[in-house]
């Protein structure tokens, strides 16, 4: 942090990131404990092995679209933040709270969700050794305070990594994303070289009872949620060192490779026996069962490995993007400025780092199953990011034609509808994908202590200008705001009284 941003009175964050780093980032981050407990728990139950990679193709596919309106934008837009900034830019502040809000809950759903996949890894692999001290039950998961410290000392180790900065977090992200992709080949290695692996075993193609549309429909809907983390990668735009705009085949490469991943990881569960057979048997997880029909008694070991490194990684990675939006969030004001902190010698958002940890922190005592109602709806909190990135490139790309690529309308048309389409699948009654009524509750309960943030701050909000929001959150005040007229193309802004007024609020 220079001392010219100090008297500014902007913090800003290092650039530290390579382009490997980032993409080690975003896989992480996509891939997490859903790709080894979602087979036997949701993928094959509900649509079958060809339905889920049908599902993960389209998915992946439609969401590539809203990578590549993602891409316009940190190119346009290099600052921390991602959508929650691009809604600021696109449609002023009230609508920038909202999609930040929503996307504070996805982020920390899976910090949260990937933090007790380790307690069901443990319950695995290490019967009796972490699942002692029983204290009482969530909707049917029991809570341990063996599991509990277990937990808590891995959020703390991942709050430490990111409060001594982005390099050493970096690196480690690195090392776990490859760890990963290597654990994942081995088990696909190990599973299509059994004597039983059949293709045979893969029949019914689409889960029984229901139609191919509807198998398809109910993993795709859920897409946003299962490849939320290539959005990291805006969220950390500031800190690349590298120009922006080769974040777009860092995005696109990252969605891709999830969408391999899910799909080996998928096939590899259901070829060695029937899948109906295996999901008839009742394993806790079935991942874990098949990796010793591989491997032998040692194959829940030799899983250990892809598991806990997808489990690091979606954890790291989304610390990571949190503490970055709640940075940006402080700088503009819409949060307490406590959350402004840089660490002098760290360069890293320290307290941004210690409110991701408190509240990673409190999610174990709520047990497993009541984190899954979260993460359900979270989902529409993703998509609802999503959407207004999407909006924003169309108002960006019909303002600046010149400057954009000439597929940024079609794309920025599709990704809208992609992110409206899962939206409306998970929020009407009767869809396949619909969430259930908890998640209806915790939804309308973040809702309301969002709106009682957003009011809390709506004076301080308003008496800013525009110019110090613009520079606040921009860097500059010469980006171009879309929902001002004249911001963009009338008027001429000096940077110098955007400074001079940063202290508002």
């Amino acid at each position: 942090m220079s001392n010219e941003h100090v008297e500014s009175g902007r913090e800003e964050l290092k650039k530290t990131m390579s382009p490997a780093e980032v993409w080690a980032l975003a896989v992480g981050a996509i891939i997490g404990w859903g790709c080894f407990v979602l087979p036997g728990a949701r993928f094959l139950p509900e649509a079958g092995p060809i339905g889920s990679v049908l599902a993960f193709i389209v998915g992946g596919g439609l969401l590539c679209f809203v990578a590549l309106a993602y891409s316009i934008l940190v190119k346009a837009y290099p600052v921390a933040g991602g959508a929650f900034t691009y809604a600021y830019v696109g449609f002023g502040k009230a609508w920038a709270f909202i999609c930040g809000w929503a996307l504070i809950l996805g982020y920390l759903c899976v910090i949260a969700a990937n933090g007790t996949a380790l307690a069901l890894l443990s319950r695995a692999l290490l019967p009796g050794v972490f699942d002692v001290g029983y204290l009482y039950s969530v909707a049917g998961w029991d809570v341990y305070a063996g599991e509990l410290a277990m937990m808590t000392c891995a959020f703390l180790f991942f709050g430490y990594m990111n409060f001594r900065g982005m390099d050493f977090a970096s690196s480690i992200q690195l090392i776990l994303a490859f760890a990963l992709v290597a654990g994942v080949l081995i088990l696909t290695v190990g599973s299509f070289s059994t004597s039983t692996a059949s293709l045979d075993n893969l029949f019914p193609l689409f889960a029984e009872g229901r139609s191919p549309w509807a198998c398809v429909i109910s993993i795709v809907a859920i897409t946003p949620w299962l490849f939320v983390g290539f959005d990291t990668i805006p969220q950390t735009a500031e800190e690349f060192d590298f120009p922006p705009e080769k974040s777009r085949r860092l995005m696109l490469n990252s969605i891709i490779c999830g969408a391999t991943l899910y799909a080996l990881v998928l096939i590899s569960v259901a070829i060695i026996i029937p899948y109906t057979d295996l999901l008839g048997q009742n394993h806790t997880w079935a991942t874990g069962a098949v990796a010793d029909m591989a491997f032998g008694r040692f194959g829940g070991m030799i899983l250990a490995i892809p598991v806990l490194a997808g489990i690091l990684t979606g954890m790291n990675g989304f610390f990571m993007a949190t503490t970055r939006l709640l940075f940006s969030m402080g700088r503009g004001k819409f949060l307490h400025p406590w959350f402004l902190k840089v660490h002098p010698k760290y360069g890293t958002p320290t307290n941004a780092v210690l409110f991701t940890l408190g509240l990673t922190l409190i999610a174990p005592f709520f047990g497993r199953s009541a984190l899954n109602w979260i993460v359900d709806m979270s989902a529409m909190g993703t998509a609802l990011a999503y959407l207004s990135t999407c909006l924003v490139v169309y108002k960006y790309a019909s303002r600046f034609a010149d400057q954009t690529p000439w597929w940024s309308k079609s794309v920025a048309v599709v990704g809208a509808l992609t992110s409206i389409a899962c939206f409306l699948m998970l929020a009407v009654p009767g869809s396949p994908a619909a969430i259930g009524f908890e998640s209806w509750i915790m939804l309308l309960a973040w809702v309301a202590i969002g709106a009682c943030f957003y009011f809390s701050r709506a004076s301080i909000l308003r008496s800013i200008p525009e110019t110090s929001m613009q520079y606040m959150l921009l860097g500059t005040a010469d980006r171009p705001l879309l929902f001002t007229p004249k911001a963009a193309e009338e008027e001429v802004f000096e940077e110098d009284d955007a400074k001079s007024a940063v202290e508002l609020g």
